[in-house]
């Protein structure tokens, strides 16, 4: 992963292929492999998801606030 400003919780993102709006909600890692990923949340339903780290930072996310 390249040297790459890391999302901080409650900052808003957009992504860049799709438009949409999300916000960090925490970093977290995965138990079996200690992988560290993102939870961030849709800004348009509330939904939750979760994408490792290096696809989160790799820019397809920019930071919008």
């Amino acid at each position: 992963m390249q040297n790459k400003t890391v999302f901080q919780p409650g900052q808003k993102l957009q992504h860049l292929k799709t438009g949409g709006l999300y916000q960090i909600i925490c970093q977290a890692n995965i138990e079996a492999t200690l992988e560290q990923v993102y939870v961030y949340q849709a800004l348009s339903n509330q939904s939750h998801w979760v994408r490792p780290a290096s696809e989160m930072l790799d820019g397809r996310f920019i930071a919008i606030e």
